[in-house]
C-alpha cells in the first residue's frame, strides 16, 4: 500500500542479516525467499546489518538483495570498547565491499558517535574506498546534529533525519534544522523549508495519537554514553521494568548493561543483541544474583551461535553453558538445513486446523509466521476481525483530561483482558500507575501445593509460559530445565534449584505468570 501511494519514492528497510526480522538465524533458503518477496512487494533499499558485525552473517542477505535487483547497503553497527578501533571499521568496510554492496551505512544506534570521531571515520573510509557512504545517528545523547555536520564536512554522501515533529530524544535530528544549517553553503540541500513545515504540522497531529506509547526521555540522556543503550532499547527497558513493577531499578539495569556486554565479548548493542544484553541485565538485577538465570539467547552468544564476538566471551560463563560441548566457530547458518518447505507445511497444517484462510500469495503468510511464530499466527487468525485488535489511537487521548466531578476511586482493582486477569493500581483522578499480571482466580487455577509438600518454583520475571518441559511425577536433577518462560521478548529457562520430584504443575503454555 505504501508503494502504491509513493510509486516514485524508494522505500528502505532494515534487515538483520541472517536474522531477517526475527531473533534467531534462519536458513539461507528462508533469507532468499524473504528478500524476493520483499522486493516484489515494493522494497527498494535494504540496509543489512548484523548485531555482531560479523560479515559472514550479512553475506547471504546482501547477495539475495543484489540478485533481485534491489539496493544492498552493508552496515557498520558503530560501537566503542577497548576492542574497537578505527582499523576495526576499515577492515569491516573492506570485507563488505568484497562481499558486494551498493553502499555502506554507519549505524550509530545509541548516539555515541562523537563529532570528531564521525569526521575521522568518514574521512578515512572515503579516502580509501570509492563507495557511497551514509550516516545514521540517534539523538539520545545530544551529539547527533554535530556528528552529522562533521560527517558532511568530511564528505559523507547521505544522512538520516526525521521531520521535526517526530525528531530528537530516541529518534533522529530534525530535517528542518539541518536544511537551515546547510542553506547557502556548498552542501545546500535545496529542500523547501516551508514545505517541510507542512509535513511537520501533519505529523504533529499524528504524534498526539501515540502519546501513550512515548518513553520518559524529555531531553538528552548522558547515561547512554556509558551504557550505550539504543533509543529503541531504552523505551523497551522502561516498558518492561514497569511490567515487572521495577521501574525504580532502571539505573541499576543501566549500570549492569556494560558489565554484561563485556562478559559477552563487547558486542555492539543493536537488535537483537541489545535486547539480549538488556534482558540479561534485568535478570541479574531482579534476581539479586548475576547469572543466577541465563536467558536462552545469552547462552547462544556464549556458545557462538550468533557469530564471532569482537573479543572472547567470559570463559567461565561459556564453560557453564557449553556443558562440555564445543563452541560454534563456523558461520552459524552453515549448520542449518534448508527449512522453508518444512515451515510452509507447518503453517498450512496450522491454518487447516484453525480454519485460517491464507493469502493469495501464501508464502507471505508463511514468512510472517516463520519470523513471528506466536504473534504472526494470531494475526492470521484475526486479520479479518477488527475487534481482535486494539482500537486506533485517538488524538484526544493525548490531551489533558478534565477532572470529573466524581473522580474514579483510587485503589487496587482486578480487570480481565482477553481472559487474563491483571492487577491495576488507580490513583486519585483515575490515572493508572501500575499494571501487573494477577494471580489466577482460585476457582479456575489448580490448587497450590500445601505447606510442606515441596518447594515451589517461582518465575524470576513476569511473562508468559512458552513451554512446559517437565511432567508431573518426573524425577529431576539440580539444574534440569522445568519450563521455558517468555519475558521481555526472550526465552528464559526455569531450572530446578535442587534435585527432586515434580509434585504438581500449576501452569500451561500461554499462561501469564
Amino acid at each position: 500500500e505504501l508503494k502504491k501511494a509513493m510509486p516514485k519514492t524508494p522505500l528502505q528497510m532494515l534487515l538483520r542479516g541472517q536474522n531477517l526480522l526475527g531473533y534467531r538465524h534462519y536458513a539461507d533458503d528462508v533469507v532468499e525467499r524473504f528478500v524476493e518477496r520483499a522486493v516484489k512487494n515494493g522494497m527498494d533499499v535494504f540496509r543489512v546489518f548484523d548485531a555482531m558485525n560479523d560479515p559472514r552473517n550479512m553475506k547471504a542477505a546482501l547477495q539475495a538483495v543484489r540478485s533481485h535487483g534491489a539496493h544492498a547497503q552493508g552496515t557498520l553497527s558503530y560501537t566503542t570498547s577497548p576492542a574497537h578501533t578505527l582499523q576495526t571499521w576499515l577492515d569491516l568496510t573492506e570485507q563488505l565491499l568484497e562481499t558486494g554492496v551498493d553502499s555502506i551505512a554507519i549505524k550509530d544506534m545509541s548516539g555515541i558517535l562523537t563529532p570528531m570521531a564521525a569526521f575521522e571515520l568518514v574521512s578515512e573510509i572515503k579516502k580509501r574506498y570509492d563507495v557511497r557512504l551514509h550516516l545514521h545517528c540517534h539523538a539520545t545523547t545530544g551529539m547527533a546534529e554535530m556528528a552529522l555536520l562533521k560527517a558532511i564536512e568530511a564528505g559523507v554522501d547521505g544522512v538520516d533525519t526525521a521531520i521535526s515533529s517526530m525528531s530528537a530524544t530516541y529518534g533522529h535530528p530534525a530535517t528542518e534544522a539541518l536544511v537551515a544549517t546547510l542553506a547557502g553553503t556548498e552542501h545546500d540541500t535545496g529542500l523547501d523549508i516551508l514545505k517541510l513545515e507542512n509535513i511537520a504540522a501533519y505529523f504533529r497531529e499524528v504524534r498526539k495519537k501515540y502519546h501513550a506509547f512515548e518513553g520518559q526521555l524529555k531531553g538528552y540522556d548522558s547515561r547512554i554514553l556509558v551504557a550505550q543503550v539504543p533509543g529503541g532499547m531504552l523505551t523497551n527497558l522502561e516498558s518492561q521494568l514497569k511490567q515487572q513493577n521495577a521501574a525504580d531499578k532502571l539505573d541499576q539495569v543501566l549500570a549492569e548493561i556494560p558489565r554484561v556486554r563485556e562478559d559477552l565479548g563487547f558486542i555492539p548493542l543493536v537488535t537483537p543483541t541489545s535486547q539480549i544484553v538488556g534482558t540479561q541485565a534485568v535478570l541479574n538485577v531482579l534476581t539479586g544474583e548475576r547469572y543466577k538465570t541465563i536467558a536462552k539467547e545469552t547462552a547462544g552468544i556464549l556458545k557462538g551461535e550468533y557469530g564471532h564476538t569482537p573479543v572472547p566471551v567470559n570463559a567461565a560463563l561459556q564453560a557453564r553453558v557449553l556443558e562440555g560441548g564445543a563452541p560454534v566457530t563456523c558461520r552459524p547458518a552453515d549448520l542449518l538445513k534448508p527449512e522453508l518447505a518444512e515451515l510452509e507445511a507447518d503453517v498450512r497444517r496450522q491454518a487447516q486446523e484453525k480454519g485460517i484462510q491464507l493469502a493469495g500469495n501464501a508464502i507471505d503468510d508463511v514468512l510472517t509466521v516463520a519470523l513471528f511464530p506466536q504473534i504472526g499466527l494470531k494475526f492470521l487468525e484475526n486479520r479479518h476481525n477488527p475487534a481482535a485488535f486494539e482500537p486506533l489511537p485517538q488524538a484526544e487521548a493525548a490531551q489533558p483530561v478534565t477532572k470529573a466531578e466524581k473522580p474514579a476511586a483510587s485503589g487496587i482493582y482486578t480487570v480481565e483482558v482477553e481472559g487474563k486477569a491483571f492487577v491495576v493500581k488507580v490513583s486519585d483522578g483515575g490515572d493508572i500507575s501500575q499494571l501487573t499480571a494477577a494471580a489466577p482466580a482460585a476457582s479456575s487455577a489448580p490448587a497450590t501445593a500445601p505447606a510442606g509438600a515441596g518447594t515451589p518454583v517461582t518465575a524470576p520475571l513476569a511473562g508468559n509460559i512458552w513451554k512446559v518441559i517437565a511432567t508431573e511425577g518426573q524425577t529431576v536433577a539440580e539444574g534440569d530445565v522445568l519450563l521455558i518462560l517468555e519475558a521481555m521478548k526472550m526465552e528464559t529457562e526455569i531450572r530446578a534449584a535442587q534435585a527432586g520430584t515434580v509434585r504438581g504443575i500449576a501452569v500451561k503454555s500461554g499462561d501469564a505468570v
